[in-house]
């Protein structure tokens, strides 16, 4: 059973593990304002809010896609749809900026485009701050108008200020009716432990159920593949897996174990403020319903070809901690992935954390992303570099990409190319070289094995430019400091 609410009404459901929140909504519920579009969570008609508890005792709302959302991580949460915005014939000022601006057309998208300004118009409560168009852009950029009817959408979302906001009590107290609810008991088809010790006990027991964190990338399984589960083990309460923590390795390097289950939208401040390029490269993974959703840990569980984080990872020396029935163990992460879709952990071993380094003085970093659409895509190749500049010549340069073999994978002979070399065209034309022993890529559906050849040499040549550029900068800092002097 799920004990939860929706728009604040306490409900119980049964349902079977690979329920997502939409067909709870839709085929035992009754609530159809919201829509199933593409069953990918790609095009937002089915987006719903989810409020749990949050500082000071407020709730927090967050967007998500109801149809690869499992139904069972409702345990314990409020459920906000379209129908439980209003409060009697007082419209959300989400609903009545649309109303007034002729936001909708056929209308079939319209309920998840509200739920998207709805969480928005929550965020800008709780934090107040102008909304400028990267914000915007970043709320609703995982909705599509079928109609293309951006321009009044935009304006609505402009303009939900200038609405009164009669806000039900329910949108606070909710989290509270349900925050004690029992979990799911571990004899249940859907387990959610909330210690670690608890889950690598369900684990040993059952090895072959499958994990479930975002489900961003699983629930694809369900809803494209017709796959059914018997049994899931939801990583999300599992309160070691949520953590963020400084540490300091036995190496000496300083950085953060991040949880297996951090999501990416709770990882974007911490990025923002240590690693700008990754930060820009979360936008560019997936909408904002995606971010809230889908975990580090589990774009590196997938071990994808084509995973977005992976790379990044990879240049930047991250490390994972394994947990499992056997103990607990740390790896590099670039001797984790060993072939498509396999990985080094061993049976019933879970990702308890991944080590982040805090950037080192001097050291940069870039990312670079080819995909057909610049948003809410997946990768053709995917580039990720970081290196020193000393002397006038590069150190530890650090190559890595993903969508060129069968796993993200580093370029080591480029990265001889380089080491202890000047950033010049000829030594860069030698590294553009080597990449051709680095990596023979396969032709697919996103791009022919030469033009990935093409890509990937094409970003080396780009990595120069920037480097060059900074080299630019740097002198003429120096001449300018000499001449104050």
């Amino acid at each position: 059973m799920i004990d939860f609410l929706l728009n604040g009404q306490p409900r119980r459901s049964a349902a079977s593990p690979d329920t997502s929140v939409l067909e709870l909504l839709r085929e035992t519920l009754g609530q159809t304002g919201t829509k199933e579009g593409c069953a990918s969570g790609d095009c937002g008609a089915c987006t719903v809010a989810i409020g749990e508890s949050g500082p000071y005792g407020r709730v927090r709302y967050h967007s998500a896609n109801a149809c690869i959302t499992p139904a069972h991580q409702l345990q314990g949460r409020s459920l906000v749809t379209v129908e439980g915005l209003a409060r009697g014939e007082a419209l959300h000022p989400a609903q009545a900026a649309m109303v007034a601006c002729h936001a909708s057309q056929c209308g079939f998208c319209t309920p998840g485009i509200v739920m998207s300004l709805f969480t928005l118009h929550e965020e800008t409560r709780e934090r107040p701050a102008p909304l400028t168009p990267e914000r915007l852009e970043a709320a609703l950029g995982g909705n599509l108008c079928r109609c293309t009817g951006y321009r009044p959408i935009r304006d609505a979302a402009l303009s939900m200020e200038e609405h009164p906001y009669a806000r039900p009590e329910w949108l606070d107290l909710a989290v509270d009716a349900t925050a004690h609810a029992p979990t799911p008991a571990a004899d249940s088809a859907f387990v959610q432990p909330t210690t670690l010790a608890e889950l690598v006990e369900e684990r040993r027991r059952h090895p072959e159920a499958p994990i479930v964190a975002g489900a961003t990338d699983l629930w694809l399984e369900v809803t494209q593949r017709q796959r059914r589960f018997e049994r899931l083990v939801d990583v999300t309460r599992v309160a070691e897996l949520t953590a963020v923590e400084e540490a300091t390795l036995a190496d000496g390097r300083e950085g953060w174990w991040i949880g297996g289950a951090v999501s990416y939208a709770r990882l974007e401040p911490l990025l923002e403020a240590h690693y700008p390029a990754f930060a820009h490269l979360l936008h560019r993974l997936g909408s904002a319903q995606v971010r809230n959703r889908g975990t580090l840990g589990g774009n590196i569980a997938n071990a994808s070809p084509i995973g977005d984080t992976p790379p990044v990872l990879l240049a930047l020396g991250a490390r994972l901690w394994l947990a499992g029935p056997e103990g607990e163990r740390e790896l590099p992460l670039e001797d984790v992935f060993l072939d498509y879709k396999q990985t080094a952990l061993a049976e019933g071993e879970v990702i308890r954390a991944v080590f982040l380094p805090r950037p080192e003085p001097g050291r940069h970093l870039r990312v670079w992303k080819l995909s057909k659409r610049r948003e809410d895509d997946i990768s053709a190749v995917l580039g990720a570099f970081s290196w020193r500049l000393e002397d006038g010549v590069l150190r530890e340069a650090r190559l890595a990409f993903g969508g060129m073999a069968a796993i993200p994978k580093r370029a080591t002979a480029a990265e001889a190319a380089l080491e202890g070399q000047p950033p010049t065209v000829a030594n860069f034309q030698a590294a553009r070289t080597a990449l051709k022993q680095d990596f023979q890529p396969m032709s697919d559906v996103r791009g022919s094995a030469h033009y990935r050849e093409l890509s990937a040499a094409n970003l080396l040549e780009r990595l120069r430019l920037v480097i060059a550029q900074q080299q630019t900068h740097s002198d003429r800092e120096v001449m300018l400091h000499a001449y104050a002097h």
